[in-house]
């Protein structure tokens, strides 16, 4: 075989398709964000405004976090010198496990590398604690969760995107003594759409099943200390299973899980995902830590980021953008074809300095293809009314009506 020609094939596949996924080379600078600079492939700089980025509230620039991840690193060095069962425990990721299952109103919590490993480990070892563990699972659900509920070997139904109705269905077809975990998320980051936890909670009672709800792109958001939807709407004590991040709105690195203690206790002790995986840095513990409780009184930084959020909404919908609105922070505007989409991307950034990455197939079903908007505390109302007048200027100067965006 040709194994570089092969390569080319399939490389040469997206490009022609219009979904080859290219770098852009920033340089975040503390204390500017969302402002940095763009390095250019000739090597000169842009200034730049970051609209893309899931460091939702500017947490990854705070002074608290900053301070106590120079404490940590000045206190005990860089990494954590070993996996969690073999030195990799400190006094940091302690602190840090405390202060999520206080978060989530949980016996415990367990941490992981990312949110991504945490889903995948978590649903790939259920099986192995529940025999004949039947794991429902949303069909919007994460990459990390499908790939979690594929690899554990055991039974999946997918019930199509929030529909209450058809998950009752595959729950009746099922036999009532078969153990079952029902997998959801509160947000979903493409269309940025609810789950409807309360429905799914009252499902889960009735046919005994477990909940494990994805809060990734809600934790620090909403909520009265930012412990997610599910505490916004006074939940928490009916989902068993809680999974977040700490790369989005604590603006570090990192995910988790928050259950009952035997519950992180059996995935610890089971889950190769994090049996065999270095812990994480110390310092990016801390700060995880030190973001987390100061967001947990922080209910300013959640108002201003859904203020900002409704304006940038507000002003695209003035102009008759195809923008998707379910309530939440997530911005969406469709455009429907990949090559129009990363045209005007690339337009925003050569020309406007405004840095949104394009979102294609498989991220999003083909022909929903779409620049997807995070706005956040930190974007003032010059940077939207940049936005929304670039936004407004491009439209128009690349003669893609709306039928041919969306069609």
């Amino acid at each position: 075989m040709d194994y570089t020609a092969q390569l080319d094939a399939a490389l040469n596949r997206l490009h022609e398709e219009g979904r080859y996924r290219t770098f852009i080379d920033i340089e975040r600078r503390n204390g500017q964000f969302p402002h940095a600079m763009r390095t250019r492939e000739d090597g000169s700089q842009q200034e730049i405004t970051v609209w893309c980025g899931n460091d939702y509230l500017g947490m990854g620039q705070h002074p608290v976090v900053l301070k106590a991840m120079h404490e940590a690193i000045d206190a005990t060095g860089a990494g954590s010198g070993g996996t969690r069962n073999i030195s990799g425990t400190t006094v940091y990721h302690k602190e840090l496990e405390a202060e999520l299952a206080d978060l989530h109103q949980k016996e415990a919590a367990l941490l992981f590398t990312s949110a991504y490993i945490a889903n995948d480990a978590s649903l790939s070892t259920l099986p192995k604690l529940f025999p004949g563990l039947i794991i429902y699972s949303d069909e919007l659900n994460h990459a990390s969760m499908i790939e979690g509920v594929r690899r554990n070997g055991g039974a999946k139904r997918i019930f199509r995107h929030n529909d209450v109705a058809h998950l009752r269905e595959l729950l009746e077809a099922d036999d009532p003594k078969t153990p079952k975990l029902i997998a959801f998320e509160s947000v979903y980051s493409m269309d940025g759409d609810f789950g409807p936890i309360k429905e799914i909670c009252d499902l889960a009672d009735e046919f005994g099943a477990l909940t494990y709800l994805d809060e990734v792109h809600a934790v620090g958001l909403y909520g009265p200390r930012g412990g997610g939807v599910s505490e916004r709407d006074n939940l928490v004590d009916r989902l068993d299973i809680i999974n977040g991040t700490l790369g989005k709105a604590f603006g570090v690195m990192g995910g988790y899980i928050a259950a009952s203690a035997k519950m992180c206790d059996a995935i610890r002790s089971y889950a190769p995902g994090f049996i065999f995986t270095t812990s994480l840095a110390p310092a990016v513990a801390a700060g995880a830590a030190a973001s987390i409780a100061y967001l947990k009184e922080a209910q300013h930084l959640r108002d201003k980021h859904q203020e900002h959020a409704n304006v940038l909404k507000l002003r695209l919908k003035g102009l008759g953008m195809p923008i998707i609105d379910h309530g939440s922070h997530i911005v969406p505007v469709i455009v429907g074809n990949p090559v129009h989409t990363k045209k005007l991307s690339d337009m925003l950034l050569d020309n406007h300095g405004i840095y949104v990455q394009p979102i294609n197939y498989p991220t999003v079903p083909r022909g929903t293809e779409r620049l997807r908007f995070t706005p956040s505390p930190v974007h003032g109302f010059g940077d939207i009314d940049k936005l929304v007048r670039a936004m407004d200027e491009l439209w128009s100067h690349c003669a893609l009506n709306r039928a041919e965006l969306t069609g």
